[in-house]
C-alpha cells in the first residue's frame, strides 16, 4: 500500500458520496429506499474490497483506509457507510475462511456491488450477550439443519448472502458458537424489515427467521470454538469505525454551521459573531479533539493485530456519547433552519442514536471499559 493508492481512493469516495450519496441522503432519511444501482457504483470503485486481498480481486488496503472511507460517506450518511462496510466484512470474512467454492460463489458478487451480505448475531433476546443465541445448528447427514431467528440486522432487507452465527452445542455455551455462509434465497427462510421512526432505509435493518434451513457442510465458515473469539477480534474493528464515522458526522455538523453562521444575518452581524452561537461550536470541537485521539490509537492498536478490546471500547462510548451531546446543540443554534433535510443535522442526531446501539451498545461497553481498566491496573 502507498500513500498515493489510498489518496487517489480518497478522492474518488469523496466525488461518488458528492454525486450519488449527498442528493439521496435527505430522502433515505424519510423512508425512501436506496437506488441498489448505488452499489454497483460503490462496486466500481471496490468499495466492498478495500481489505480483500488483491489476488481475489480487492483492494488489498490496510483497516486504517477502511476507516477513513467510512467516515467520508458517513460525513454525509450513515446508514449507507453502514451497509456498504457490512457487505465489505462478509467479502473478507468469505477471503479468509471459506472453502474455495464457496468464496467463489458470493466473492465476485459481493466485491462488484450486484450482491450484498450482511452479518446475522443479534437475536429478538440476545444482543451485546452474544452468548446468549439460540439460534440453532443441529448436524445432519452431509451439512446442518438451521433454527432460529435473527433481528436488527444490518443490510438484512436485501442482502443475499448470510455469515449466520449459531449455537451448535448448549445454549449460552459460547464454545459451541460456529459460523455459517447462509444464502438467503433458501427455502425456510422468511426475511422481514424493521424500521422506526428514526428511518432505517439506508442502513436496510431487518430481520430473518430460519426453520429447518439445510446447508452443506462446505457452509461452516469457523468451527465451534473459534467462532466466538473471532467475534470479539473482529468487534474491536466494528467498534473503532463506528466511532471513526460518529467523529464524521460531528465534523461535518460543525463545517455546516461554521458555513450558515458566516452569512447568516441576525442582529447586524452575522451568527459567527455571536458569542452564544460560537461557544457552541467552540465546545464541540474541543470534543471531538478528544474523541479523534481515541479513534487514532483503537486504529492503530487494530491495524497492529495488538488486543484492542480496551481502545476500541473506550473509542466507541466516548465518540457516541460525544456525538449525541453536541447534535442537538448544533441543530438548536442552527434554528428551525437546521431541520431542513437538506442539512445533516436531523438526520446525523438520528445516526448518533442508532450508532449507540450497533456493535455493543453504549451502557454495556461502558461496563466492559470499566472492568477492562481495573484488569489492567491489577496486572
Amino acid at each position: 500500500m502507498t500513500p498515493t493508492t489510498v489518496n487517489n481512493l480518497l478522492i474518488q469516495v469523496r466525488a461518488f458520496v458528492d454525486e450519488q450519496v449527498a442528493p439521496a441522503a435527505a430522502g433515505w432519511s424519510m423512508g425512501a429506499e436506496p437506488d441498489p444501482a448505488l452499489f454497483s457504483k460503490a462496486g466500481a470503485l471496490n468499495l466492498m474490497g478495500i481489505e480483500v486481498p488483491t489476488e481475489f480481486g480487492g483492494l488489498g488496503l490496510d483497516f486504517a483506509a477502511k476507516i477513513q472511507v467510512c467516515e467520508i460517506i458517513a460525513a454525509m450518511d450513515f446508514g449507507i457507510a453502514m451497509a456498504l462496510v457490512n457487505s465489505h466484512n462478509v467479502a473478507a470474512r468469505l477471503c479468509r475462511t471459506a472453502p474455495p467454492n464457496v468464496r467463489d460463489k458470493y466473492l465476485p458478487g459481493l466485491i462488484s456491488g450486484t450482491l450484498r451480505g450482511c452479518t446475522a448475531l443479534t437475536e429478538p433476546g440476545a444482543g451485546s450477550d452474544f452468548a446468549s443465541i439460540t439460534t440453532q445448528a443441529s448436524k445432519i447427514d452431509g451439512g446442518w439443519r438451521l433454527n432460529g431467528e435473527k433481528a436488527w440486522i444490518i443490510n438484512a432487507r436485501h442482502a443475499q448472502v448470510s455469515v449466520v452465527f449459531a449455537q451448535c452445542g448448549e445454549i449460552g455455551d459460547m464454545s459451541g458458537i460456529s459460523a455459517f455462509a447462509v444464502d438467503l434465497s433458501t427455502p425456510g427462510i422468511e426475511r422481514y424489515a424493521i424500521d422506526s421512526p428514526f428511518q432505517q432505509t439506508s442502513i436496510g435493518t431487518g430481520g430473518f427467521t430460519l426453520g429447518k434451513v439445510e446447508i452443506a457442510d462446505e457452509c461452516q465458515l469457523v468451527k465451534p470454538g473459534r467462532a466466538f473469539k473471532t467475534v470479539l477480534t473482529e468487534i474491536n474493528g466494528a467498534r473503532a469505525y463506528v466511532a471513526a464515522m460518529c467523529n464524521a458526522m460531528l465534523r461535518a455538523a460543525i463545517t455546516e454551521a461554521e458555513i450558515y453562521g458566516a452569512h447568516r444575518m441576525t442582529f447586524g452581524k452575522t451568527l459567527n459573531n455571536h458569542p452564544s452561537w460560537q461557544q457552541a461550536l467552540d465546545d464541540a470541537r474541543a470534543d471531538l479533539a478528544i474523541a479523534e485521539g481515541l479513534v487514532v490509537r483503537a486504529v492503530n492498536d487494530v491495524d497492529k493485530g495488538a488486543d484492542a478490546q480496551l481502545s476500541a471500547a473506550e473509542a466507541k462510548v466516548q465518540c457516541i456519547l460525544t456525538c449525541q451531546h453536541h447534535m442537538p446543540r448544533l441543530l438548536h443554534n442552527m434554528g428551525a433552519e437546521g431541520l431542513r433535510p437538506a442539512h445533516c443535522f436531523t438526520r446525523h442526531l438520528a445516526a448518533a442514536q442508532v450508532a449507540g446501539f450497533t456493535d455493543g451498545a453504549t451502557n454495556m461497553l461502558r461496563d466492559r471499559v470499566a472492568m477492562l481498566k481495573q484488569t489492567a491496573s491489577a496486572e
